[in-house]
């Protein structure tokens, strides 16, 4: 009994000790973090307008009634869904393709490892200025090597149309973003025990039979997880738009992140702003929510 206590006794120091330790770091979350994000909610029931601030004032779901009839908003919304979601599944190809490549023993795997997360440890920044650069219409690589290969005649505007300025914002992102789903998915991929392949190769499972049902089923959280992620991460795509197109041409690259950044910081109307921001943060809850409940229901099941 005597001891029982002592050890309650000890465990309740630590759990004392352990918030006094956290307090620091909850401080700043709740500084840095929750108060803006409360203050912003709140900001979306209002006509928050700088440029026009005699009408400012509380109006409830106004903003997003509003949002719902902006055909401009709703188009870059589109724009931003289809982005994402063309990103995702080349991604997770490419990826897949990278990692299964380098699952297998050869000479310099570890260098060629290391290589390959270059893309995605690049800043977004220094990557859109990278990618502006192939793509200009006067000096640009891209058009560069085409020409000296016999594929054009001549130099082509590519950002110009609204077909290839998308096609190339997909390019460059996932070029940045697939290493990622290749690290992720080869660390899955390291797990998978090899008797099962060799259980597989007894059966007279042939490699195609095997990738199927061994490695793929297996790997199928992991591809969640990480199509999830990049996702999320599309819906955040700002830096990659904002220095190769700027939205253009004729807004057909303009994606939510930069209609939200100019409708607030450039048009100064913070609450019709906020009220976009939390109205994409609901669109982005929908995957969110089906990977939480898909792992769930593979945690059960395990």
């Amino acid at each position: 009994m005597k001891h029982r206590k002592q050890r309650r006794t000890l465990e309740g120091q630590e759990n004392t000790l352990g918030w006094v330790f956290s307090a620091p770091a909850l401080f700043a979350i709740l500084i840095i973090v929750l108060i803006p994000l409360l203050r912003s909610f709140a900001q979306s029931f209002q006509q928050l307008d700088l440029a026009r601030p005699a009408g400012n004032g509380w109006i409830g779901l106004g903003n997003y009634f509003a949002l719902l009839k902006d055909q401009r908003f709703l188009n870059s919304l589109w724009i931003t869904v289809r982005f994402s979601l063309i990103s995702v599944l080349l991604e997770l190809l490419l990826g897949l393709s990278i990692a299964l490549l380098l699952n297998n023993n050869f000479k310099g795997r570890g260098f060629v490892r290391g290589l390959m997360i270059l893309p995605w440890a690049m800043p977004s920044i220094v990557n859109a200025a990278m990618w502006k650069w192939i793509f200009n219409a006067d000096y640009g690589a891209l058009n560069a090597f085409l020409t000296q290969v016999g594929l054009m005649s001549a130099y082509k505007v590519w950002l110009s149309d609204p077909f290839w300025a998308n096609a190339l914002l997909i390019m460059a992102n996932v070029w940045k973003e697939a290493p990622f789903t290749a690290i992720m998915l080869l660390a899955a991929l390291q797990t998978i025990p090899t008797h099962l392949y060799e259980a597989g190769r007894v059966d007279g499972a042939n490699g195609w039979q095997r990738f199927s049902r061994i490695t793929l089923p297996l790997l199928m959280p992991v591809m969640l997880m990480v199509s999830t992620l990049q996702l999320i991460w599309g819906f955040q795509t700002f830096e990659l738009i904002t220095v190769i197109t700027g939205g253009g041409p004729f807004s057909s690259t303009e994606m939510v992140a930069l209609r939200v950044y100019a409708t607030t910081f450039r048009s100064l109307s913070f609450g019709y702003g906020s009220a976009m921001a939390y109205l994409v943060f609901l669109v982005i809850l929908i995957p969110v929510i089906f990977y939480t409940r898909e792992s769930y229901k593979r945690i059960i099941d395990y």
